[in-house]
């Protein structure tokens, strides 16, 4: 579990560096309250919840309207939000299957930045 924290850090460093800097530049936003509405994920923090979108948002080169209602990240009123879910479990089962416990695929093992997975490669 250690590793998998760590490889989803590594990943979001780079995003949570862009934002301190927006921030810095007047941009303040408020401090993320407690996750609702977490179904699938296994999190207590805001902040662990803001860690994993930026991984869900850089996996599919996409922002978090994609998924959620703008202004009610709770809300289940955006389909793909359902897909998503499932997208998660299906990673969180197949990582599960490696006997080391560290994560081999991740939402951009298929998706590599777009919003449709990859499943043949680019005609030549």
């Amino acid at each position: 579990m250690k590793m998998r924290f760590l490889i989803t850090a590594l990943l979001v460093l780079p995003l949570l560096a862009q934002d301190a800097a927006k921030q810095d530049k007047g941009g303040k936003r408020p401090a993320p309250g407690p996750p609702t509405n977490l179904k699938v994920l296994k999190v207590t923090t805001g902040p662990e919840v803001v860690q994993i979108m930026h991984t869900f948002t850089a996996g599919l080169g996409t922002n978090c309207a994609f998924c959620h209602v703008q202004g009610n990240y709770a809300s289940d009123d955006n389909p793909k939000k359902d897909a998503a879910r499932k997208m998660i479990q299906m990673v969180q089962q197949i990582n599960a299957n490696f006997p080391d416990g560290k994560m081999h695929v991740s939402c951009y093992t298929c998706h590599r930045g777009e919003t449709e997975p990859k499943t043949a490669p680019a005609a030549q």
